[in-house]
C-alpha cells in the first residue's frame, strides 16, 4: 500500500481528548470516533503550509472551497450540487442544532432511528424539542428499520423533522437507495423534514455503496437538509469544518440564520485549506484507509469468534465503529465498560449511550487504529471475560 496505516503514533500528551482524558496513561482508547492515523500527506502539507503564514486572522470562503466539495460529491458520489446550496459551519454537531432551531418549534417531535448519535438526543432536547425514537429492529448480524412504528411516529401531530444518520452510528448500517426512498416517501406523506447526518459518508466497507439522501430522488432532494463534512473521514476533526446543504431556498434562508444565532458562521483558516486537500488531492488516501479498516474489522470478527464467542459482532457496512452484542455474558452494558477500563485498561463506549433500551447488551469499539493496538486491546479484554 502506498500509505502506511500501520505506523505507530503517539497522540497521549498531545491535549487529545481521545488518550488525555484516560483515567491512566495504560489505557488504550477504543471508544471516541477519532482515528490513531496521521492525515494524508496533503492536508499535512497544505496545513503546515498555512501555518507558516504566521498570520491566523478571520477566514474567507471562497470559490476553490466550493469548487472541491461540489467536484468531490459529483464524481465520487454522482450527487450534483450547487453552489448556492452550501452553507458552511464549525462542524456536523452544531450544523444538527442549526437545523432544529430553524426548521422545527419548541414543544415539536424529532424522530431518531433508535440506537442513534448520541448528540443527536442532546441537539434535540436542547433545542426545546421532544425526542421520538423508533427503535432499530435486530436481524441477524444487523438492523432494518421498523417500517410500521416509522410510519406511526411520523404521523403524529407534534412530528415535523427525522434525524438520519446515514451511513449510521452506531449499528454500522449503510442505508440503501430503497430504504431511504422509502423514508422519504413516509416523510413526505407526514410533512416531515429529513436531516441526513453523512458525516461518516466516505467510510464504506466492500460491497456496499453510500447513497446521498438528496441524489436519491429530486422529491428527497427538496424534502432534506444535508449535514457533511471530511472530519471522520479525514481524521480533521479538530480542524472544525462543515457543510449543511439544502436545495430549499426558504430553509436554506433559516438555517443561514440559524447559523448566525447560534454563532457558528466563521470557519478557521486551517479547516478551509484541509477540506480542499482532502476533496482534491487525497482520495487515494481514503480508498486505502477503507481497505485498512476492512482489514481490521475482518481480523476482530475472527478474533471474537475463536475467543470470546460469546460476543457476537454485528455486520459493518460503513464507519469505522463496529456494534457488538454482549448480552450473553449477562453484565450490565455499563458495568461491563466501566469493569473492563478498569481491569483490562481499554476504554470502550457502553451500548446505553446511544439509546437507553436500544444499546442495551451492545458495546461500540472503534477500530481506527493500528492493528497491533487493536490486537493488544483485544487480548487484554480476552484475559477479562
Amino acid at each position: 500500500m502506498k500509505y502506511d496505516f500501520d505506523k505507530p503514533t503517539q497522540r497521549r500528551g498531545t491535549h487529545c481528548v481521545k488518550w488525555d482524558e484516560a483515567p491512566s496513561d495504560k489505557v488504550i482508547p477504543l471508544w471516541v470516533a477519532d482515528m490513531d492515523f496521521e492525515a494524508a500527506p496533503a492536508i499535512v502539507e497544505a496545513v503546515v503550509k498555512r501555518a507558516q503564514q504566521g498570520i491566523y486572522g478571520y477566514t474567507l470562503v471562497e470559490d476553490d472551497y466550493y469548487n472541491a466539495v461540489i467536484s468531490w460529491f459529483a464524481r465520487r458520489h454522482q450527487w450534483t450540487i450547487h453552489r448556492d446550496e452550501i452553507l458552511y459551519t464549525t462542524g456536523v454537531v452544531p450544523a444538527v442544532s442549526v437545523a432544529i432551531k430553524a426548521l422545527t418549534m419548541p414543544g415539536e417531535q424529532v424522530v431518531m432511528l433508535s440506537p442513534d448519535y448520541n448528540c443527536f438526543f442532546s441537539s434535540i432536547r436542547n433545542n426545546g424539542c421532544q425526542v421520538s425514537e423508533s427503535v432499530l429492529l435486530r436481524h441477524n448480524d444487523t438492523f432494518v428499520i421498523d417500517w410500521e412504528d416509522l410510519e406511526k411516529r411520523c404521523a403524529e401531530e407534534k412530528t415535523t423533522m427525522l434525524l438520519l444518520c446515514n451511513p449510521h452510528n452506531p449499528t454500522g448500517r449503510v442505508w440503501t437507495i430503497d430504504e431511504l426512498e422509502r423514508i422519504n416517501t413516509i416523510c413526505m406523506k407526514h410533512d416531515v423534514k429529513v436531516i441526513s447526518d453523512e458525516i461518516h459518508c466516505e467510510l464504506v466497507m466492500p460491497g456496499h455503496r453510500f447513497q446521498p439522501f438528496a441524489a436519491v430522488s429530486e422529491s428527497c432532494r427538496q424534502n432534506s437538509v444535508i449535514l457533511n463534512s471530511p472530519s471522520k473521514s479525514f481524521n480533521i476533526a479538530g480542524l472544525q469544518t462543515a457543510n449543511i446543504i439544502c436545495a430549499n431556498p426558504e430553509w436554506r434562508r433559516r438555517l443561514n440564520r440559524a447559523i448566525n444565532i447560534n454563532e457558528v458562521c466563521d470557519i478557521n483558516p486551517f479547516g478551509n485549506v484541509a477540506l480542499m486537500a482532502a476533496y482534491n488531492d487525497s482520495e487515494d488516501w481514503i480508498d486505502q484507509l477503507n481497505e485498512y479498516l476492512w482489514g481490521n474489522y475482518q481480523w476482530l470478527c475472527q478474533f471474537v469468534e475463536n475467543n470470546i464467542p460469546q460476543w457476537k459482532v454485528c455486520r459493518l457496512e460503513g464507519t469505522y465503529l463496529p456494534w457488538i452484542d454482549v448480552s450473553a455474558g449477562g453484565e450490565e452494558t455499563d458495568a461491563l465498560c466501566q469493569r473492563l477500563l478498569d481491569e483490562a485498561q481499554v476504554w470502550l463506549n457502553p451500548g446505553t449511550m446511544y439509546g437507553a433500551e436500544s444499546g442495551r447488551g451492545y458495546v461500540r469499539v472503534n477500530i481506527a487504529c493500528q492493528r497491533k493496538r487493536l490486537e493488544e486491546a483485544m487480548n487484554r479484554i480476552k484475559l477479562k471475560l
